[in-house]
C-alpha cells in the first residue's frame, strides 16, 4: 500500500472518472440467449418449450420495442441503469434494511497482534479510530491509489459514499443523503458520531486543523462511556433505524414535529464522517471460527447502531471489532479497502500507538439529547424487539478451510473464485438433491458508475458436472472432464459479465421501461421459471467473493429457503461465510459449509487422481 501511495503522486483518485466509458446496452439477442440457457437446469422438456415460446414471441414483439427505449434512454445518461438499480435494489425496498440489506464483517486484527482480550476495548478503539481517520484524510487529498485491471481504471465513484454518507427514511421511498468533499471542493464534515448504551454523542477529529491523536482520541472514549456507565441508558433513538422503512420514516417524521431541534440532532449523526458503537457484548473469535461475531454485528444491540449510516464502526467489549454497512450507496469492496489499509496499518505498529502520549485541551464529547415521548419510546421498544426477534432467527456460520488454499488451486491451473463457486454447486446438490440457482456479484466498475451484474453459477455444465459425482457409474475420467468443462463456462461468464454483457440487469431495464412507459408486464417476467431460475431476486444462494485479502463479509440469505455464502482467498486457505433462517426446516448454514468443505477435498483428489 505504502508504495502503492508513492507512486500515486501524480495520479488522484477521482481523475479518471470523466473518461470513464459509459455502461453498454448488451445486445437483445445475446441477453435472451443467455437466459434461457440459464433456466435450462430447473425446467423438464415441456417447461423448457414453453419459456422457450414466451422468448421469442417477446424478441420479435414487445422486447423489440423495449430495447428501442432502453438504448435511447442509454445515449442520454452515461450509466442507464444506475438510478433505477439504487431504487430498485434498495431505496423501494420496505422491510428492515439493518438485518435484510446492510453488510457486515469483522477486522481481521483478532488473528494477529489483537486477540479477544477484556479491558482492551477504549484503547484499542483509539488506535483503530486514528487509523480510520487517516484514510479519510487520504480519500480527502486524493491520495488513495486509483484502482486498476491491468493499466485500464476503474470507477472510484462508490468511495466517495463510504464517509459522511447516510440513508434517510421516506414513506415509500428512502433517499441517500452525501456530505463528503474532496479537500479541492471544499468544506466537509469532520465529526464523528458514538453511540453507546442508548446514547449518542459527537466530537470533532480536527483540532487546530490536525486529526486528533490515539490518546486524544482515548480521552473523549473514556469520557463518554465512564458517563454511560455512571448513569441511566439513553432513550435508543438509534433503535428505530432498525425498523420496517415506512414505519421509521413515520416515526422520524413525528419526531422531528414534536421539536424542531430533534431535526438538528439527527443531521448530526447523518453527516457524521461514520458512527462508532460501543458494546456491552463479547463475542467468541478465532482464526478458525468466528461466526458468533458475525450473529452480533448483523443481531447486536439496535441501540447502538445507525442501521442507515454507510458506516457503523463497532467494538465489543473483549476488543474484538467489525463493520455493520448500508448497502445502498457502496458494495463490499469499498470496505475491504478501508479494512485492509487499517489490517496493514495495525501490523506495522503491532498494533500500538507509538507516537506522543500529550493530550491537548479539546472540547469534550457533545451528547445529544432528543426531545422524546410516550409515543416515540413506545416505538422504540417496538423496534428493538422486532429486530431482536428477527435476529434470533440468523444462523451463521463462518470458518476457514485450512487444508490448502489458492496455491494449490492455481497448481493446478483451476481459477480460485470458480472452485469455490463449484464446490458450493456441489455442495447445495448433495444436501438438497437439487440444483440451486445462483447469484454470483461481478463488478462492472470498467463503466461510468458501474457495480455490479449477476453470474448465474448454476449452469447446466455444473449440473452434469454435479450428475457424474454422484453417480457411482462415472469415470474418474468423465467426472474431470466435466468438472473442466463447468469450470470454462463459468470463467467465460464471469468475463462477458465484467465486460458488461450479462443479461440479468438488461432484463431489469426492459421490465422497467415497460412499467415506465405504463405497459403491461411483459409474460416472460411472469413465467414460472423466470422466478425458479432466480429471477426477481429469488435467488436460492446469494453469493460474493470478498477478496484475495484477510477481509470476511456476510450477508443474509435473499429468500426465506435460502443461503448467503460469501468467501474470501488466501495462498494457504479458504474462508467462508454462510448464513440461513433457523425456522426454515430445509436450510442449516453449519451442515452446507461442512459439505463445501468436503467437495473441496473431493475436488482436489479428482484432479490428483486423473494425474496418475
Amino acid at each position: 500500500m505504502e508504495n502503492q501511495l508513492a507512486k500515486s503522486v501524480e495520479e488522484r483518485t477521482f481523475q479518471y472518472q470523466d473518461s470513464l466509458p459509459s455502461l453498454p446496452v448488451p445486445s437483445l439477442e445475446e441477453s435472451l440467449k443467455k437466459y434461457l440457457e440459464s433456466v435450462k437446469p430447473f425446467a423438464n422438456e415441456e417447461e423448457y418449450k414453453k419459456t422457450e415460446e414466451i422468448v421469442q414471441k417477446f424478441q420479435d414483439g414487445v422486447g423489440k420495442k423495449l430495447h428501442q427505449k432502453l438504448l435511447e434512454r442509454a445515449k442520454g445518461k452515461r450509466n442507464w441503469l444506475e438510478e433505477w438499480w439504487l431504487n430498485v435494489a434498495y431505496l423501494d425496498v420496505r422491510i428492515p434494511s439493518q438485518l435484510n440489506v446492510n453488510f457486515v464483517g469483522p477486522s481481521p486484527h483478532f488473528e494477529h497482534h489483537w486477540p479477544a482480550k477484556e479491558g482492551t476495548q477504549l484503547e484499542r478503539g483509539s488506535v483503530l479510530l486514528w487509523h480510520n481517520l487517516n484514510y479519510w484524510q487520504l480519500l480527502r487529498r486524493e491520495k488513495l491509489p486509483v484502482h486498476k485491471s491491468g493499466n485500464i481504471p476503474l470507477d472510484m465513484n462508490q468511495f466517495r459514499m463510504l464517509f459522511s454518507t447516510c440513508k434517510v427514511p421516506g414513506i415509500t421511498r428512502d433517499s441517500i443523503m452525501n456530505y463528503f468533499k474532496t479537500e479541492s471542493e471544499g468544506h466537509c464534515p469532520s465529526h464523528i458520531a458514538v453511540l453507546c448504551r442508548g446514547r449518542a454523542f459527537v466530537f470533532d477529529v480536527l483540532h487546530e486543523g490536525c486529526l486528533i491523536t490515539p490518546p486524544e482520541l482515548l480521552r473523549q472514549l473514556t469520557y463518554i462511556h465512564k458517563k454511560c456507565w455512571s448513569e441511566p441508558v439513553g432513550s435508543s433513538i438509534a433503535a428505530l433505524t432498525s425498523e420496517e422503512r415506512t414505519r421509521w420514516a413515520k416515526a422520524r417524521e413525528y419526531l422531528i414535529g414534536l421539536d424542531p431541534k430533534n431535526l438538528t440532532l439527527l443531521e448530526k449523526i447523518q453527516t457524521s464522517l461514520f458512527v462508532y458503537s460501543i458494546e456491552d457484548m463479547s463475542p467468541h473469535a478465532t482464526p478458525e471460527d468466528f461466526s458468533q461475531v458475525f450473529e452480533m454485528l448483523l443481531g447486536g444491540d439496535p441501540a447502538v447502531r445507525w442501521g442507515d449510516k454507510s458506516y457503523n464502526l463497532i467494538s465489543f467489549a473483549n476488543g474484538i471489532f467489525g463493520c455493520c454497512c448500508d448497502h445502498a450507496p457502496y458494495d463490499a469492496m469499498v470496505m475491504v479497502n478501508i479494512a485492509h489499509y487499517i489490517d496493514e496499518r495495525i501490523l506495522e505498529t503491532e498494533g500500538r500507538w507509538k507516537g506522543s502520549e500529550k493530550v491537548r485541551d479539546i472540547p469534550l464529547p457533545e451528547e445529544l439529547v432528543f426531545t422524546v415521548d410516550e409515543k416515540i419510546l413506545n416505538d422504540i421498544s417496538q423496534a428493538k424487539a422486532q429486530h431482536l426477534k428477527a435476529a434470533s432467527d440468523l444462523q451463521i456460520a463462518a470458518s476457514a478451510f485450512m487444508s490448502f488454499g489458492k496455491t494449490l488451486t492455481k497448481k493446478e491451473a483451476l481459477h480460485p473464485d470458480t472452485f469455490i463457486q463449484l464446490a458450493l454447486q456441489l455442495a447445495y446438490y448433495r444436501l438438497h438433491g437439487r440444483p440451486g440457482c445462483c447469484y454470483e456479484t461481478a463488478m462492472t466498475r470498467y463503466f461510468y458508475h458501474g457495480r455490479t451484474e449477476t453470474v448465474r453459477s448454476c449452469t447446466m455444465e455444473a449440473v452434469r458436472w454435479c450428475q457424474s459425482m454422484q453417480d457411482p457409474s462415472a469415470s474418474i475420467l468423465e467426472r474431470q472432464q466435466r468438472m473442466l468443462e463447468a469450470f470454462g463456462k463459468h470463467n467465460k461468464m464471469m468475463k462477458e459479465c465484467s465486460h458488461g454483457k450479462g443479461f440479468d440487469r438488461h432484463l431489469l431495464g426492459l421490465l422497467l421501461t415497460a412499467k415506465e412507459e405504463g405497459l403491461p408486464v411483459p409474460e416472460l417476467f411472469e413465467d414460472p421459471l423466470f422466478f425458479r431460475s432466480g429471477g426477481g431476486g429469488n435467488f436460492v444462494l446469494s453469493t460474493s467473493l470478498v477478496g484475495y485479502l484477510r477481509v470476511q463479509g456476510v450477508v443474509v440469505p435473499m429468500v426465506h429457503n435460502g443461503y448467503g455464502f460469501f468467501y474470501h482467498i488466501r495462498d494457504d486457505r479458504f474462508v467462508v461465510a454462510c448464513s440461513s433462517w433457523r425456522s426454515c426446516p430445509e436450510t442449516d448454514a453449519k451442515k452446507l459449509v461442512q459439505m463445501i468443505f468436503h467437495a473441496f477435498h473431493d475436488m482436489i483428489q479428482l484432479m490428483n487422481t486423473a494425474h496418475l
